[in-house]
């Protein structure tokens, strides 16, 4: 699977965070590459960049290495289960933590036309503002019901609570909901897009986001058998 996550960030901070340079009208650019080692195991990495208005152009942010494990439909467990684990570096101007590890459940359901995914997410700063904090929290939500075959709408939920010893204000805390569209345009594309809005002074107001991706499969197609 190869990905492009772009996102745009309308309406966000104007001064600098944390040692962080001002996103508003900032431009973000992910290279997200996923390769399926075994049905339960996968292996994923990402490029990141960025482009700041009036600062910085087009350049390098960082990278992160993510397997994932997911228990086998043969288990026919009630719901889906898998585990993510993301970690890697990025630039300190870009981000307050520079070399981090997140460790991603997922838990799943498809019901008819509906999807619910439930992500408990934890994060670790190995090196950055919110080391000495320790684990931090931060679930994501999606809630989706397909239309039809090809067009699904959601409502996506991102969160970052801060430490479990110390959460964060409310106000500081960032809290992101807005509606998403899935188009399953064919089995070899998908594209995903919404808006984002900011719930708390401490997360951006505005983020628009898209997401392409396309499947590949590197096994090669076998020829039909011919007639005899």
């Amino acid at each position: 699977m190869f990905e492009l996550h772009s996102n745009v960030t309308v309406l966000g901070f104007r001064e600098v965070q944390n040692g962080v340079i001002a996103d508003n009208l900032a431009w973000h650019e992910t290279i997200e590459i996923t390769q399926g080692i075994t049905p339960w195991f996968e292996l994923g990495g990402y490029l990141f960049m960025s482009a700041n208005r009036g600062q910085y152009g087009l350049t390098y942010v960082g990278d992160h290495l993510r397997p994932r494990f997911r228990a086998p439909e043969s288990w026919h467990w009630p719901v889906g289960v898998s585990l993510s684990l993301e970690a890697g570096y990025q630039k300190p101007r870009y981000c307050a933590d520079t070399w981090t590890l997140e460790i991603r459940p997922i838990i799943d359901k498809q019901y008819k036309w509906f999807y619910f995914s439930f992500n408990p997410v934890v994060d670790y700063a190995f090196v950055g503002y919110d080391h000495k904090a320790g684990l931090q929290f931060s679930p994501d939500l999606k809630l989706q019901f397909n239309v039809s075959k090809k067009v699904a709408i959601g409502l996506e939920y991102y969160t970052g609570i801060g430490s479990f010893q110390a959460p964060y204000p409310l106000a500081q805390q960032s809290h992101q909901l807005g509606p998403a569209f899935d188009l399953d345009v064919s089995p070899d594309y998908e594209i995903n897009f919404g808006y984002m809005f900011g719930l708390t002074p401490g997360t951006e107001r505005g983020i628009v986001k898209l997401i392409l991706g396309r499947r590949v499969d590197w096994k090669p197609k076998k020829a039909p058998p011919q007639p005899k």
